[in-house]
């Protein structure tokens, strides 16, 4: 039986259709930077033995911020970036259907990743849309961001006015697909940018597609998503996007609700290929066991 959903933001560090699940967009309340500093007092004996250098956990409704922990610092944000990049895309209502080239530009030069989108394959917007943030593509990214109106350049300006408008006052954007380490924000900036990104269906959709599957020129391939927690129908999950870099380390962005109330996490620079997903479980099992109202009124109390 499921509990309900809950929203869920990690970063971690050594780095087309369906109801909008998100809830009315509320900014999360300022928390201190302190190590493992929850917020709610009464809460403190009880923390999740969370692995990673940062978080923020927010429950919507009220604004009010549960438990953090260098919510404020800069840090690279990896792929998360290409939540912006479908942003961005979607708002210029370019044709989905427009079939679009993928070329020797889109390429990673910088960090020589490797792609399963071989250089000249022609896929819909739609399509690349959806390998960007269900499989964290970067060519598919890359190309979205080519074939913008004005280009790569008009492209990168539209991402960081988008990032002004909804409130990432610490956030800078300078490409598309994360690759590079000046993608940079705060756990604080990134609980708005997945606030914006819950509210565009398609966004939802297809960053928690478990698999889709394209034609390419040899033969049809299917991507999968980089996620695991989406199969587990432990969860219910109606955001996710992953990322790595070794500046920003391994990166997990979702969103859901739980007991009926909507939660924005963001977990930032844990270490290892699984830490993110443990400590996703960790955090999902000690908010289930919290007195929710408890919590936010002792963090309303301790604020004076």
């Amino acid at each position: 039986m499921k509990i309900g959903r809950f929203v869920l933001v990690l970063c971690c560090g050594a780095g087309l259709v369906g109801a909008a699940l998100a809830a009315p967009p509320e900014r999360a309340a300022s928390s201190r930077a302190a190590p493992r500093a929850l917020l709610a007092e009464a809460a403190r004996a009880d923390s999740p033995e969370l692995r990673s250098e940062a978080f923020l956990i927010v429950d919507q409704r009220s604004g009010e911020s549960l438990l953090a922990r260098n919510a404020d610092r800069v840090t690279p944000i990896a792929s998360i970036t290409k939540l912006m990049t479908a942003m961005v895309v979607l708002d210029a209502r370019q044709s989905l259907t427009e079939m679009l080239t993928v070329t020797e530009a889109d390429r990673d030069r910088l960090r020589k990743s490797s792609s399963r989108l071989p250089i000249g394959s022609r896929l819909s917007r739609e399509d690349l849309l959806r390998l960007a943030l269900m499989s964290s593509e970067n060519r598919a990214a890359s190309a979205l961001s080519r074939y913008y109106p004005g280009g790569q350049a008009a492209f990168v300006k539209a991402m960081n006015d988008k990032a002004r408008r909804i409130g990432m006052t610490r956030s800078r954007f300078v490409e598309g697909t994360g690759l590079s380490a000046d993608n940079v924000a705060t756990a604080r900036d990134l609980s708005r940018l997945l606030e914006a990104a819950a509210t565009y269906p398609l966004i939802r959709q297809f960053s928690t597609g478990t698999a889709h599957t394209v034609a390419l020129r040899r033969g049809a391939r299917e991507f999968r998503n980089t996620n695991p927690l989406v199969k587990d129908p432990g969860w219910e999950i109606s955001l996710s996007k992953t990322g790595y870099i070794q500046e920003a380390g391994r990166c997990l962005v979702m969103q859901a609700w739980m007991r009926g109330r909507p939660v924005l996490v963001v977990l930032l620079d844990s270490f290892g290929s699984r830490t993110r997903t443990a400590d996703a479980r960790r955090l999902k099992k000690w908010l289930a066991d919290q007195p929710w109202e408890a919590l936010v009124m002792a963090r309303k109390s301790h604020a004076g």
